[in-house]
């Protein structure tokens, strides 16, 4: 990107700073999890370490965009759970509402870690992604397997939340959009929340002679 158009980005981002911390959309906050407010699932990642991370530029849009390797103890799955999803969001991108950077579906309850090679893309037909792993991919804005963190120039830094959830009842793939969205889902495991955890990371955008200088 030109410097010029940096410029504009950057004070495009100063402008729209206010505009971000829309926890209230938070999947966690919606109200399939009204028995289960708070976390019991602790999730760390051995590439990034544990939550409060600050991600590097390698995990970014500006870097290759590598998914965080993730990682949970099977003792801290409760032990009636059929089925886990997984789902990631920015509650700071300015767009009014948490932006959804990944949903995935139908993973089964002995899975203990979740990263790169899960999500590694087999093809692409009629919009719907293929992943190695054979998790259901969901809907982001962009229609892509994961979308790695780009906050705008100037905003500030983002928080990046990673939300495993425990299901006592499996999904009914039939009843799930080949592309489910993140309002879907909520309405789908609805009685269902088990348990959840979370891992958050946070990620700047820098001006891109700063970004050069630390890699």
């Amino acid at each position: 990107m030109s410097f010029v158009l940096q410029i504009i980005e950057y004070v495009l981002g100063r402008l729209l700073y206010q505009r971000r911390a829309y926890d209230c959309d938070l999947f966690y906050k919606s109200v399939a999890f009204r028995d289960h407010p708070k976390p019991t699932i602790p999730i760390t990642s051995p590439d990034c370490g544990p939550t409060g991370a600050r991600l590097a530029h390698e995990y970014s849009k500006f870097g290759s965009g590598r998914f965080p390797q993730l990682e949970w103890k099977a003792s801290d799955i409760p032990p009636f759970t059929k089925e886990l999803l997984l789902l990631c969001e920015d509650p700071d991108a300015p767009l009014g509402h948490s932006n959804v950077h990944g949903i995935y579906a139908f993973i089964p309850p002995h899975v203990t870690s979740f990263g790169p090679k899960a999500i590694e893309l087999v093809e692409k037909v009629d919009g719907i992604n293929k992943i190695a792993s054979d998790y259901r991919v969901g809907k982001n804005r962009r229609n892509v397997v994961y979308v790695a963190p780009r906050p705008p120039l100037g905003h500030g830094p983002h928080r990046y939340l990673f939300e495993l959830v425990a299901l006592r009842e499996k999904l009914e793939p039939d009843k799930i959009s080949a592309v489910p969205d993140k309002r879907e889902i909520e309405k789908a495991i609805e009685n269902k929340v088990a348990g959840w955890g979370s891992w958050e990371a946070t990620y700047e955008n820098v001006w891109s002679w700063k970004r050069a200088k630390n890699e």
